[in-house]
C-alpha cells in the first residue's frame, strides 16, 4: 500500500494476495468505512469482554455489580441480624433452621454506559500494510459497541476529526449501535481529498513529488496554523462521561506530541479516569515502528504533506536509529497516558482485529 513497484517477486505477490483475501473477508478496501464491514462485528462481539475492572461509583440501576452491599436485585450473602437492619430482609428459613435471626444482603446493581471516542483525524488517514489507522479505529469502535449492546449497555460517545465532531448521547439497544456506526461512516467518508494525497512516497530521490503533493503541502500549512482541537474533543468527552461510565478513547496518540495542547488533553483524561474506567486504545502502523526490510539499498523520499524526509531502506544503521526513535516516542506516550490513570491497549493497523485478539494476546 505504501508504494508500488513494477516488478515484484513471487513472495511479494503472495503477500499481496494474502492481504487482499483478508480485506475481502473484512468487506473493506482498507481506506473507507462502510456499514457492511461494521455490521459484521456483531457476530464477533465475543472476542472481547467488557467486565468492569474498576470499582464503579455511580448510583444508577443496571446490570453490573458494585462492591458496596445494600438492597438490590442480586443476592449476595446471609449474616446474623444486626441492630438497624431492615426487618423485610430477614431470612426466615435460615432463622428457623438455626434458631438465630439472620438477614439477607443484596449486592446493588449499577448501570454502566459505554462511551466510545473515535479519532478520525488526518493523522489516522495512513496505512502501509493492511488498513488505514482510521479504518482500524472504526472496526474497534464497532466491536466494542456491539459487545456493549449484547450486555444491555447504553452506547454513546464522540466521533471526531481535526475540526469536526459528532456527539452521541448514550442510547440503549440496537439503535444506539447503529447511530454510532452511522456517525463513523459519515465523518470518515467526508475526509478531504488532501488527507490521502498528503502521504506520498517517491522511489527516486531525484524525482520530486507530484504537483498534487505540493498543493497538499500548502493546504496542510494552513491547517497547521489553526489551533489543535484534540484537547477540545477530550473536554467534550469529559462532559459526556458521567460517573461510573466505561470510556474508550481510540486514537494513535500523535496529538499528544503537541507540547502546547498536550497538558490540557491529559488533564481532561485524568479527570475522566477519576470517576470512570478509562481505556485508551492506541492504533499504530507497522511503518511507524520500523522500516520495511530490503535486500538492497533503496533511497525513498517520504512526505506527510508538510515535511519531507529521505530514508535509505536496506541500511542497518538507519533502520536501528529509526526503530530506537520510534521506541522512545512510544515509551514517552505510554508514560504520559499511564499518569492519567488510564488502561492502555495497543493495536496495529497491519493485522485484523480478530487475529490480534485471538492470537497476539491483546485483551480489552
Amino acid at each position: 500500500m505504501w508504494f508500488n513497484r513494477q516488478k515484484q517477486s513471487p513472495a511479494i505477490n503472495a503477500s499481496t494476495d494474502s492481504y487482499q483475501s483478508i480485506l475481502a473477508s473484512l468487506y473493506s478496501n482498507g481506506i473507507d468505512l462502510s456499514m457492511q464491514e461494521l455490521l459484521q462485528y456483531q457476530s464477533k462481539s465475543r472476542l472481547i469482554d467488557l467486565v468492569g475492572k474498576k470499582n464503579i461509583q455511580g448510583k444508577q440501576s443496571g446490570n453490573y455489580l458494585s462492591r458496596s452491599k445494600g438492597r438490590g436485585m442480586e443476592f449476595d450473602e446471609v449474616r446474623h441480624y444486626q441492630s438497624g437492619d431492615d426487618v423485610r430482609a430477614i431470612d426466615w428459613r435460615v432463622t428457623a433452621r438455626t434458631g438465630t435471626t439472620h438477614t439477607k444482603l443484596f449486592r446493588e446493581e449499577i448501570e454502566r454506559p459505554v462511551l466510545i471516542a473515535t479519532d478520525l483525524s488526518q493523522n489516522m488517514c495512513f496505512g502501509s500494510k493492511l488498513l488505514f489507522k482510521a479504518v482500524q479505529a472504526g472496526h474497534l469502535a464497532a466491536l466494542v459497541a456491539w459487545h456493549a449492546k449484547s450486555r444491555g449497555d447504553r452506547i454513546g460517545g464522540l466521533v471526531f476529526c481535526d475540526e469536526q465532531h459528532i456527539e452521541l448521547k448514550p442510547r440503549s439497544r440496537k439503535a444506539g449501535v447503529l447511530h454510532y456506526l452511522h456517525a463513523l461512516t459519515t465523518l470518515n467518508n467526508q475526509k478531504k481529498p488532501t488527507a490521502n494525497a498528503a502521504q506520498t512516497v517517491s522511489l527516486d530521490p531525484e524525482v520530486p513529488c507530484s504537483q498534487e503533493g505540493n498543493k497538499a503541502e500548502n493546504q496542510s500549512v494552513t491547517g497547521r496554523q489553526k489551533s489543535h482541537y484534540f484537547d477540545e474533543h477530550c473536554a467534550r468527552l469529559r462532559y459526556l462521561a458521567k460517573p461510573g461510565s466505561l470510556v474508550y478513547l481510540i486514537t494513535d496518540g500523535q496529538a499528544l506530541s503537541d507540547e502546547k495542547n498536550c497538558p490540557h488533553a491529559l488533564r481532561h483524561l485524568s479527570q475522566i479516569s477519576q470517576h470512570c474506567e478509562l481505556v485508551v486504545c492506541l492504533i499504530s502502523d507497522p511503518l511507524e515502528q520500523e522500516l520495511p526490510q530490503s535486500t538492497r539499498k533503496l533511497a525513498v523520499t517520504i512526505t506527510d504533506g508538510f515535511n519531507r524526509q529521505q530514508l535509505t531502506l536496506g541500511d542497518k544503521k538507519t533502520a536501528e536509529q529509526y526503530q530506537q526513535q520510534a521506541r522512545k516516542q512510544a515509551e514517552k506516550l505510554q508514560l504520559l497516558l499511564q499518569a492519567t490513570g488510564a488502561r492502555i491497549v495497543h493495536f496495529s493497523a497491519g493485522n485484523s482485529l480478530e487475529q490480534q485478539l485471538k492470537y497476539s494476546g491483546v485483551s480489552l
